[in-house]
Order: C-alpha cells, then structure tokens, then sequence
C-alpha cells in the first residue's frame, strides 16, 4: 500500500516542526480561503471580470477559474499532465485565448470562453515558467521563457516561432518572469524586461522582423561604461511588475535576496525604493498607494508607498506564496489583492486602510483552535509523485 502522507516517511526534526506548525495554521480564516485541491504556482485575472476572477496555475496539470466572490471554482481547463507553471491571456479581444507554460515543456492554449483545446507552441527543451502576450506589428504575439535559459517569440494565429532570445555575453540562467514595458513599446515593436535566476533584469525591443538586447545608460560612477542588464538584486529575481497607478511606470522587483525594490524610470531604472521583506520575495503588487509583498516566509506585507514603510504584516497562508494578482474593475470601486499559495488556498485581501485595521484587530485576538473542514480527511488532487515533490520543492528554491 502507497501513501503520501509525510508523517509515514523519515523526516528530520525541523521538518517535523515545519508541517506541525503548518498543520496548525491551517484552518484560519484570514483572507476568506478559497480551497483548492493541489499547489497553486501562479495567477492571472481573468480580463472578464477583473474584479473578481483569477485563473490559477495548478500542480494537478491545470488551470482553474477561481470567482472570489461565489468562491465558483468549477471551471477547469484541462490537457496538460504535468504541473502547469504559468498562465496569460491573450489573442484577439473578441476571442481571447487562455495561455498556460507547463512542466512538459509545452506551452497550451485553450478559447478562454468555451474552454475547447487550442494549439500547442513546442520549442523549449525545459520547464516553461513564464508567458506573456502582446501585439507586434498587427500580429498577436505569445512570449515564452523557459528553464532552458531562452525567451522565444510566437505568432499566435500560425504557431510559428519567430525569434529566440538569449544574451550572448552574460549567462542567462532559467527565466523566471516576463513583463511588456508599455512606456517604451509602440505598435511596430515592444520592450520586454525578463527576470531569471541569476540577477540579472535585462530589456529586449522586439518587432515582428527582428530582436536586440537594450544597452542600459551607463551608471554616475562608471561614465561611458557598457551596461548590459540591470543589476540591483544579489540574486534571483522572481517578478517584475510596473507600476501603472503612476505616470512613470516605475518598474517593481522582487528577489530571493529578502528585497523588493522599486526601479526608477527616470534614474536609469535605478533604485528608488527598497522593502526588506524577508525570506524569498517570491512576489509583489502595486495599488491603491499599497505595495504588497508575499513569499517564503507565508506572511502578505503591505507597504505604504507614500511613507516607504511597513503598514501591516497579516498571516494565513500556511505554505510558501507564489503569487499575488490585483483585482480592480468598473463594478467595483477599489481594489483588492489575491494571494495564492502552495498550500492551495486563495486568499483576499483589502487594498484600503480600514480594511486592513480590521484584519489587524482580528489577528491580534488570541488564536483558537477552529479547523478547516475542508481540509479535513480530504487527500490532496496531486500529480506529482514523491520524486516530482522533491524537484518542485528544489525549482521553488532555486537561486
């Protein structure tokens, strides 16, 4: 008889501690859960209804719509047979086409609407982490950044592939995240900034015809010096958000050096700001005058960004965060945070003082011992195998 149960296998004395200390965290209420049934590895909302829905990256081989509001988590678009790493959504407005890059170093795609199978973009020979769409030159564009160290660039309506990417000088170790910089993009091209293991934020100008890496200005101290890439982290960088609720789009990073940093436009993408988090910065979001940080050490931060210091700390999820999407739409006024997490929880957070006071307060209460029936007896939809679990444990601390 198999198990996956960790308790029957030989674990040490702080792996021990981690899953009891999990274990008793895990049936708070913080951030109204929504629970799903395997690791969640990423998220995107879904531009239908972008105050309330996000589409979630699930270890189980695919990829759910999760409505917050209805806690609604029946819509599942399926194929893959591997963890699925990343997800987009892009093509045409009137039939948008759902993305999702795979362990099975495929990259699927699904009509967002009736959920049918779309084509399948194949070229890289490791996991996909990271897509990204955009519209080159007319064309709708899917960009993809693998474990193999290359971003490739596909035409969408023909499958075919139009450029890879690579640094030529500097390594480039596996890609991480992906991101269009819309101030410096124009109808014939764009700019894509992509992050990866090695520290490295590095910008490429890409058209329908043909590709380069940008050349950052050079820094004060070293005039005339050539910079290849951005280098203001220690190690690897996990996202790259630009902050659209101002007019410089000042571009957002977090790191697996305990940092997120905010990189000014207007100073050579340079820092401006700098949050220590703590621990793995797997993530970061800007709203509503909040910048919010989550990661390894299972805790959502909310920074003021006015005052460059910590608002609040809150707690509930109960395994590392990998991910945190913004829901804002005309239906609703404000704006909210998702966060989503290997413990397969999605949680919700208020992106206005009051509401966050209120969490506080309830926080600050003396725990009980509520347990989540949910979770109860329920075995987790995995597909991963011990081996798999190892290696995904090993791809999450990867530096």
């Amino acid at each position: 008889m198999q198990s996956s149960d960790p308790g029957h296998f030989f674990e040490t004395d702080a792996e021990q501690a981690t899953r009891q200390r999990r274990a008793a965290k895990a049936g708070n209420k913080y951030g109204n859960p929504i629970t799903l049934k395997s690791k969640i590895l990423a998220a995107v909302v879904d531009p239908r209804a972008p105050s309330s829905t996000i589409l979630v990256a699930e270890s189980a081989g695919s990829v759910r719509r999760v409505n917050v509001d209805s806690g609604d988590t029946s819509t599942v678009y399926r194929g893959p047979t591997a963890p699925v790493c990343c997800v987009a959504v892009g093509g045409p407005a009137s039939k948008p086409i759902l993305f999702a890059g795979c362990w099975d170093k495929a990259i699927w795609s699904w009509d967002l609407a009736s959920k049918a199978p779309g084509r399948k973009y194949l070229g890289h020979s490791d996991f996909v982490n990271a897509v990204v769409c955009a519209r080159i030159g007319g064309k709708d564009c899917l960009i993809s950044g693998g474990a193999d160290h290359k971003i490739m660039v596909w035409d969408v309506s023909s499958g075919a592939r139009l450029h890879t990417l690579q640094d030529s000088v500097i390594n480039m170790l596996k890609v991480q995240d992906l991101v269009v910089d819309p101030a410096a993009s124009s109808e014939d091209g764009i700019c894509l900034v992509s992050a990866s293991s090695d520290p490295h934020i590095r910008r490429w100008m890409i058209t329908l015809d043909s590709w380069e890496q940008v050349t950052e200005p050079a820094p004060a101290e070293e005039p005339g010096a050539e910079r290849r890439a951005i280098l203001e982290h220690e190690t690897t960088v996990y996202k790259l958000v630009f902050d659209h609720d101002r007019d410089e789009l000042d571009l957002w990073t977090s790191s697996g050096d305990g940092t997120a940093k905010c990189l000014s436009r207007m100073k050579g993408f340079t820092p401006d700001d700098s949050y220590t988090h703590g621990d793995h910065v797997r993530a970061v979001a800007v709203a509503n005058g909040f910048v919010v940080t989550a990661g390894r050490d299972e805790n959502v931060k909310f920074w003021d960004q006015s005052l460059g210091e910590l608002f609040c700390s809150l707690e509930g999820h109960f395994d590392e965060i990998t991910d945190l999407a913004i829901l804002r739409g005309p239906d609703r006024p404000g704006a909210r945070v998702c966060s989503v997490s290997i413990d397969g929880t999605v949680r919700t957070w208020p992106l206005i003082t009051a509401g966050l006071q209120e969490i506080m307060e309830q926080q600050a209460k003396p725990a009980t011992n509520d347990v989540d029936e949910d979770k109860t007896g329920e075995e987790e939809e995995n597909l991963l195998t011990a081996d798999e679990e190892a290696e995904l444990a090993a791809l999450m601390d990867d530096d």
